[in-house]
């Protein structure tokens, strides 16, 4: 599996780029890609006539696209990651396929020190009551796109405030760094995520 490194993207730039993989796939001539980035400040919700979890005046744009679930937050300081895959080839289950994008989530926090785990009813990522890390995918002929954001600076936290993020009142959002009480270079923890969904990626073919 190709993995690639984008930088600080804006959001319609990554989409375009995930986008591109994914009709390759379709099409039989492509190949899977991990793509781990940082978005510009943006809110993202899904197709749902539910937009409760966004709020009046907020402070950056907000973009409605084709994954599950309400609204979160991206932005500089958050890990983003898409994994383009073929899921006709891994089991064709989504439900398997986010309890592994958590499981990738949840070794990498162990790496840090940070004891991370699933929370029953919920998708995402949790630190005891804290949510550390949302998901949300979509799937086009069982090729994968969207993925996860696992917040790893305490700068990713702010946007949060302005939102009822992904629709869970009360919801309290944390960070690795404030998780882990030390500084992570984000340059560092691409590359461990990236080590660790390699690793756990035979893990999704099927039993």
């Amino acid at each position: 599996m190709k993995v690639l490194d984008l930088g600080r993207i804006e959001y319609h730039a990554a989409l375009e780029i995930q986008e591109r993989y994914v009709e390759d796939l379709v099409s039989g001539g492509g190949e899977e890609v991990l793509l781990l980035l940082e978005h510009a400040p943006v809110y993202t919700i899904g197709r749902t006539r539910d937009q409760s979890s966004l709020r009046a005046h907020l402070p950056h744009v907000v973009v409605e696209t084709n994954r599950g679930g309400q609204a979160t937050y991206h932005g500089p300081g958050q890990l983003v990651g898409y994994p383009i895959l073929d899921l006709n080839a891994r089991g064709r289950d989504l439900h398997r396929y986010l309890r592994f994008l958590e499981e990738i989530l949840i070794r990498l926090c162990a790496s840090y020190g940070v004891e991370a785990s699933r929370k029953e009813g919920l998708t995402g990522v949790w630190v005891g009551p804290r949510k550390i890390a949302s998901l949300g995918v979509g799937v086009k002929k069982w090729i994968s796109m969207h993925g996860f954001a696992l917040n790893v600076l305490h700068s990713s936290l702010d946007g949060f405030t302005h939102i009822t993020p992904c629709g869970i009142t009360g919801v309290e959002m944390t960070c690795l760094e404030k998780e882990s009480g030390s500084q992570i270079s984000m340059k560092e923890i691409t590359a461990r995520v990236a080590e660790i969904f390699s690793e756990q990626l035979e893990k999704l073919l099927p039993d």
